[in-house]
């Protein structure tokens, strides 16, 4: 059976070191990643993504509330567990292809979510990936599993 998740929401930041907040669609270029989002590029994070399952844990430690953007990802999603997928898989995010290039990342010790919540789950369980075939996503598309692979993109 394919492994597929549900988008919760769809975000972006303007300018680097803000977080991002929801909108109600984003464009996913290739070579280029999410239309509008600050952290758009030719390199190998062109979009985040974040189980909103890891946001859940955080936020029962917590007081206030996280909302959708909270850790700088673009996509927050339910139903697959992303950090246990390989590099190299392929998903389909609403209409586009897309190929995972990296689990975790390094954080910088003083980042905003850090700060308000004592925490960061993007760094452990966070994903990145680049846009291999053009398309749009928004809140309630699937994240289809397409396929699992240990090759990385050339």
């Amino acid at each position: 059976m394919q492994q597929k998740a549900i988008i919760r929401a769809v975000c972006i930041s303007e300018r680097k070191g803000e977080q991002k907040h929801p909108v109600a669609g984003i464009v996913l270029r290739p070579r280029h990643g999410v239309e509008g989002d600050a952290h758009a590029g030719d390199w190998h994070r062109q979009i985040s993504l974040l189980a909103k399952e890891s946001v859940d844990l955080l936020q029962a430690k917590i007081p206030f509330p996280l909302k959708p953007g909270a850790f700088a990802e673009n996509i927050l999603c339910e139903g697959i567990g992303l950090s246990a997928l390989p590099i190299g898989t392929r998903l389909r995010i609403g209409t586009a292809l897309c190929e995972v290039t990296q689990i975790g990342k390094e954080c910088h010790a003083d980042c905003a979510i850090r700060r308000q919540a004592g925490d960061c789950v993007m760094p452990r369980e966070g994903i990145f990936a680049v846009v291999l075939e053009a398309g749009e996503a928004k809140a309630g598309d699937e994240i289809l599993v397409i396929d699992e692979t240990e090759d990385t993109i050339s």
